[in-house]
């Protein structure tokens, strides 16, 4: 077995052993890096494996949460109807979103989905009766009618953890298919697939509604793990989040994701609690801790341009 297969199955042994830890902390940070990890795989979809560089993802998420925090508002806390409706809303959009964006490509592309995310995320802000700009609070969890419950922190955890694993699987069976194929033909040369008589735009349209559901799911997730639902979960900036952590990890890997959204979280995390024990200094780092996480990202897209553990796969790569 190889090196990048130990590191992936130490990740998931960990994962899967942290709540024998009882730290209720870590609990919660590790289950908002697994949510994050899930949304980076299904963003990595298009992007590592179709060259779709899709800035708009974060809306998404959002239709998740919302789809949670407006049913629950009406009284409606059934787990089912809830994931019914944010999967059929989000995957309506991802549709008629894609139809308009697919038809573009290069900087035009990441224009338009950047364009259709901040068009989503002033709607919502405008929504006053939903919270607006202060985002809504959720005063329960979903119902799953006793099938799982979420009001148990560490059964919310490995139920996230499950989700992952489930989508790390039904990726890795897309990828290897026909469909997967056709998709990664895409990339590397859109026009002679279409020579070949491949129907390019559907097999992109089907890669970027997948891509799209699966941080719907995630959106849904983060709605209860955090019981609120917040219009910058719709924000460029996350969408530019997901990027960064498929890009940190490795496009085009399946693993990769998973491990970009964990360390960029990670370094988030130590970053903005850093303390050197100097006044002057923690507040100087405190507030500007951003540009010292973006210098990490940086050195590490400097001198591992595929990626934490893409460049594991690279490497093992050349010398079979």
């Amino acid at each position: 077995m190889g090196l990048r297969l130990w590191i992936a199955a130490a990740v998931f042994a960990a994962l899967a052993l942290l709540p024998l830890a009882g730290q209720s902390f870590y609990l919660t940070l590790v289950s908002r890096m697994m949510i994050f990890a899930l949304a980076a795989t299904g963003l990595n979809l298009v992007l590592g494996y179709g060259a779709m560089v899709s800035f708009g993802h974060a809306l998404y998420i959002g239709i998740g949460a919302y789809a949670v925090g407006m049913l629950s508002s009406a009284g409606v806390h059934n787990g089912w109807l809830q994931l019914l409706a944010a999967l059929g809303i989000g995957g309506l959009a991802a549709a008629l979103i894609g139809l308009v964006c697919l038809r573009a490509s290069g900087v035009a592309f990441i224009m338009i989905t950047l364009a259709f995310s901040q068009m989503f995320y002033f709607l919502v802000v405008s929504l006053k009766q939903y919270g607006g700009d202060d985002g809504l609070s959720i005063d329960a969890r979903s119902d799953f009618g006793g099938f799982v419950e979420l009001n148990d922190p560490v059964t919310l955890y490995y139920l996230i953890f499950a989700l992952l694993v489930g989508l790390l699987f039904l990726f890795h069976r897309l990828v290897h298919s026909r469909f997967g194929m056709v998709l990664r033909g895409c990339k590397s040369n859109e026009r002679r697939m279409r020579a070949l008589g491949f129907p390019t735009l559907q097999v992109k349209l089907t890669a970027y509604v997948i891509s799209a559901l699966a941080c719907v799911l995630a959106g849904v997730l983060l709605a209860n793990l955090t019981r609120f639902a917040s219009p910058s979960y719709m924000h460029w900036a996350v969408s530019g989040d997901l990027l960064v952590m498929v890009v940190l990890g490795g496009m085009g890997t399946l693993v990769g994701p998973v491990v970009g959204a964990l360390l960029w979280l990670s370094m988030e995390e130590a970053a903005s609690s850093l303390s050197l024990g100097w006044p002057a200094a923690d507040e100087l780092l405190h507030t500007h801790w951003l540009a010292l996480l973006g210098l990490a990202a940086l050195l590490v897209a400097l001198k591992l341009k595929d990626g934490v553990y893409g460049v594991l796969v690279a490497r093992e790569e050349k010398v079979q």
